[in-house]
């Protein structure tokens, strides 16, 4: 099985397809073509029309078209090398529309090393690593295509949440172990409320049948309420050291922090198990319950051939990787002073900010879809990507805080722990008939701008934990 994502770009690779095929079809294109070539020669008045036309065609080729470079055939190894680096460079720039943001990636570094204000510092970067994040999933999409189904999905399940990954990572090297816990918290709500509900919601306008005779999309509800058990589970995981937490302190015991960090270390490793079965669940023993509209061929039915080859997609895995950390590096380290300039808390900026910088591409195409009526796969990337976030990169993040000193711990702040506890119970009910429609949409949405506005409006040292 494949990743949600690499289905989403067939599904609307192939919709472009379609379109590219009536064009070349039209009379402007094949019957017209004699009339076009007059038409140049008569502007140019010199007869050199053509020679124009195959110019302009050839620079276009050149720089836009991501299925042929001029030169990557070339004998000349120096000239080969060349139009191979500028092909590669070509696709990855082209494989996504927000990668025109790419700019940032230098101006944040600059923004950095010159010490300029922590206000531009995290705005430049927080745009820079939204590209990095949408290249970072292209490359690893590409290189999954020559690994096999089960490999490709494992890799694309690790690669999920790599950005999120390694800013928490990042953040829990400082000890801002308040912001690496709002951040997790702020993805799976995100993806469970805002993008599922964006998605129920446009997706249900546009398919919202006649008035009086209303229609409802679908998906697979043996998927949703398999992914929502989970996700259950992974909110008791919070709720219980909560829960212990409580129970130390109102009996004074001078070891409830050790206790705390005992039980989520030995959770995490039960959390990462449960993932480990999750993802044979997935890939190997009932793959058919996860598999959506041709999960494995085209419209033409033959297999998805990468773009690029498994050398360049590695090397840009590795690029893409350090710009990330050297972004996130600059970004977290300008949040102490923000918090101060700016008044606007750390769990804010972790539960609503952090989040739309891994998965804003992602999100933005997940609504697309939807509105295509392809629900399953919308509900692949929604629901997944918080199982990711639940079930792997949380437990995950206490065993890296384990390894290295800092007591990254599963005991999350009051509000952070019922707010989640609500929202899993919210979503589980929306999603158990495999039916949606905009109400439900406009209900989930609406549950989180009321937790977003409770986080803005509190103050950073009342989200303490150990408060």
């Amino acid at each position: 099985m494949v990743s949600f994502n690499l289905q989403i770009r067939r599904s609307m690779s192939s919709k472009h397809a379609n379109h590219t095929a009536a064009d070349e079809t039209s009379p402007l294109i094949n019957g017209g073509a004699s009339s076009a070539h007059d038409t140049t020669s008569r502007r140019n008045g010199n007869g050199n029309g053509h020679a124009t036309l195959s110019r302009d065609s050839s620079t276009m080729t050149f720089l836009f078209d991501s299925k042929h470079t001029p030169g990557i055939h070339n004998q000349n190894i120096a000239i080969r090398s060349l139009a191979y680096s500028w092909h590669i460079a070509k696709v990855t720039l082209l494989s996504n529309y927000v990668n025109f943001l790419l700019v940032m990636v230098p101006l944040g570094i600059i923004a950095g090393k010159m010490g300029w204000s922590s206000t531009a510092v995290f705005t430049i970067n927080f745009f820079a690593i939204i590209p990095l994040a949408a290249v970072l999933s292209f490359a690893t999409e590409e290189f999954s295509l020559k690994l096999g189904d089960t490999l490709g999905g494992l890799l694309n399940a690790t690669f999920g949440n790599a950005v999120e990954l390694i800013v928490s990572i990042v953040a829990l090297q400082r000890n801002e172990i308040e912001l690496v816990q709002a951040s997790m918290l702020g993805s799976i709500l995100s993806n469970l409320l805002l993008v599922m509900g964006m998605c129920f919601l446009f997706g249900g306008i546009v398919h919202r049948g006649e008035s009086g005779n209303g229609r409802e999309q679908v998906f697979s509800s043996a998927t949703a309420q398999t992914t929502c058990s989970l996700m259950t589970l992974s909110s008791a995981s919070l709720v219980i050291p909560a829960a212990l937490y409580a129970v130390l302190d109102q009996s004074g015991s001078k070891e409830k922090a050790q206790s705390i960090l005992t039980l989520s270390r030995g959770t995490a490793i039960i959390l990462l198990l449960l993932y480990v079965l999750y993802l044979v669940f997935q890939l190997r023993t009932h793959s058919n319950l996860f598999d959506a509209e041709n999960p494995q061929e085209d419209e033409d039915g033959e297999p998805e051939e990468p773009t690029i080859g498994p050398v360049a997609a590695i090397a840009v895995l590795v690029v893409t990787t350090v710009l990330v950390t050297v972004c996130a590096d600059y970004l977290v380290d300008s949040i102490d002073d923000l918090v101060t300039t700016s008044g606007i808390s750390r769990g804010f900026i972790g539960l609503i900010l952090i989040p739309i910088v891994g998965n804003a591409a992602e999100h933005v195409t997940a609504v697309v879809v939807a509105v295509r009526d392809k629900m399953d796969l919308a509900m692949g990337v929604a629901i997944g990507s918080s199982i990711q976030i639940a079930l792997l990169v949380t437990p995950f993040l206490v065993i890296v805080g384990w390894i290295i000193g800092a007591e990254m711990t599963l005991h999350f702040e009051t509000f952070q722990t019922v707010a989640f506890a609500v929202s899993v119970l919210v979503v589980t009910y929306t999603v158990q008939d495999g039916k949606s429609n905009y109400l439900e949409g406009a209900m989930l949405m609406g549950l989180y701008i009321i937790i977003a506005l409770a986080f803005y409006a509190t103050p950073t040292d009342v989200m303490d934990p150990s408060n």
